[in-house]
């Protein structure tokens, strides 16, 4: 029987992604054995997960290195057939370099890609470019040789319980808001966020979505909003819990971040509001209700880099600021 271990120890959104490798491994080889490793504190992504038999949690934050050492350890005790990586540092390369595994697929990009198997092309597409590939797509050229080469969207799975739990928020039509992301020039202003809330009909309720981190950040937009059916569940919600919520959501905002991938995983409606990067990357929605909402003019330093940074380098942020807000309304004509 097959033994497949598919690595993703990088953000919480890259792990959501490659959730589609999952799938498609699980669609050709249902009787496989499917494992998955991440770094601890995304494990939760997967709780209940109906296709993978076991998550291996690697400590970054504590003894990295001699963490990671056990970790290789025990993979290579495991005896996996088949290691797909879609991480491309040399971390998880050094986990497939001792794997002992007789399949080991990943990115060029990766120190230790030469000691692979198999090696795709990690390729990002020029700026603004009208051809690119998505990073779902990207992943599936891990495994085409043994499955196809049709790539599959990535799929998140709460559970009934984390319906359950998000019920009481649902008893009428309401739209969540993910406002934060690790880097500031993906986030748009809570001041739009704030402005956006007003423009939207009073009908709706409003639940602002993130970590108990992201709480703060929650409090500014209700204040500054100034309605009383905006609701801040930063850190009242786990993972699943808000992928359950957004399921039914009338639409679901968020920043290039994490939790436009929640959206795409539960092919729930969803905005992507794209600051400082842009569609060609490859991390866009794949809901088949989405939409990508950025400037609608070229700007030069746009983007400014693949990740986003801890400020705007030119000091004005107009990749953010010139978003107008009949874009973001771009669905509401059809539901009024």
């Amino acid at each position: 029987m097959y033994k497949f271990l598919v690595i993703q120890t990088a953000f919480t959104g890259d792990v959501v992604l490659a959730t589609a490798i999952v799938e498609k491994l699980h669609q050709h080889f249902p009787d496989a054995q499917i494992d998955f490793l991440l770094r601890k504190g995304n494990e939760g992504l997967l709780d209940n997960h109906p296709y993978i038999t076991n998550v291996l949690i690697w400590d970054k934050r504590q003894n990295k290195h001699a963490n990671l050492l056990k970790m290789a350890m025990r993979v290579r005790k495991e005896k996996y057939t088949h290691v797909i990586n879609p991480h491309r540092f040399p971390t998880s390369g050094f986990v497939m370099m001792v794997s002992g595994a007789g399949y080991t697929a990943g990115f060029d990009k990766n120190p230790f890609s030469f000691l692979f198997t198999k090696k795709a092309p990690h390729v990002i597409a020029p700026a603004h470019s009208e051809k690119f590939i998505l990073e779902t797509e990207r992943y599936q050229l891990l495994i085409s040789d043994i499955t196809d080469n049709v790539s599959l969207p990535p799929k998140l799975h709460p559970s009934m319980a984390d319906f359950e739990h998000v019920r009481q928020y649902q008893n009428g039509a309401y739209i969540t808001i993910s406002p934060s992301s690790v880097w500031f020039t993906k986030r748009f202003p809570v001041d739009r966020w704030a402005q956006l809330i007003q423009l939207l009909p009073v009908s709706y309720t409003f639940y602002l979505l993130g970590a108990p981190s992201d709480k703060e950040m929650g409090d500014t937009i209700i204040s500054l909003a100034g309605r009383e059916n905006v609701i801040n569940l930063c850190g009242s919600l786990s993972y699943l819990q808000s992928a359950a919520l957004m399921k039914n959501a009338d639409m679901n905002y968020a920043n290039d971040s994490a939790p436009l991938h929640f959206a795409s995983a539960m092919d729930a409606p969803v905005t992507g509001v794209f600051c400082s990067t842009i569609t060609s990357f490859g991390f866009g929605p794949q809901s088949r209700n989405s939409k990508i909402v950025e400037i609608d003019y070229p700007l030069a330093c746009k983007p400014c880099g693949l990740h986003g940074r801890k400020q705007c380098p030119e000091g004005h942020f107009k990749c953010a600021k010139d978003i107008r807000n009949e874009q973001l309304l771009w669905w509401i004509s059809k539901t009024i």
